[in-house]
């Protein structure tokens, strides 16, 4: 009889305890539980959109997306791919050019600004250029950015909404 009791007085509380995590969602005022979203697949899914609309664009470059949980920018997670060249040939005009770095720097203005690159409004911060060719677009769980860097600003701008309008529709 007192080994029954031992194990009511042990198990009630975990019945409890269960009960009442399975409430927990609506006990915040959640209305659904959502499934978790894989970033890594949705963004080789964006570049490879990237990567075929540059194609058809005929321009090579770097194309990066990130996303950023939640309002602030406090950190993100980021892919890129090298879609033929990640730097421009030196020529007696220019020393060349690192597509990868300006195509974060890109990002990186729209992740200050919220706006998309080269419309933020303002002049450009040290480590800016203010160059178009980055998209931005807020979602139900954060901040979506496309960005690419190796073609003419018209041509960047096109190929980033590429990636852009698929991780919108995923995130």
């Amino acid at each position: 009889m007192k080994t029954t009791l031992k194990r009511r007085a042990f198990i009630a509380p975990l019945v409890l305890a269960g009960f009442a995590s399975w409430l927990r969602p609506w006990a915040r005022g959640a209305d659904r539980v959502s499934e978790p979203v894989d970033f890594s697949t949705t963004a080789n899914e964006a570049l490879q959109a990237m990567t075929r609309r540059a194609g058809e664009l005929s321009v090579k470059g770097v194309a990066v997306v990130a996303f950023i949980e939640g309002d602030r920018v406090t950190s993100w997670s980021s892919k890129m791919v090298v879609v033929g060249s990640m730097k421009t040939t030196p020529t007696e005009k220019d020393r060349g050019s690192n597509l990868l770095g300006i195509a974060y720097a890109k990002a990186a203005e729209m992740a200050n600004s919220l706006k998309d690159s080269g419309t933020a409004g303002r002049p450009p911060l040290t480590g800016e250029f203010g160059w178009q060719g980055g998209v931005i677009a807020k979602t139900k769980t954060g901040y979506v950015i496309a960005a690419f860097s190796g073609g003419p600003s018209e041509d960047d701008v096109r190929v980033a909404r590429a990636g852009l309008q698929l991780l919108v529709s995923r995130l």
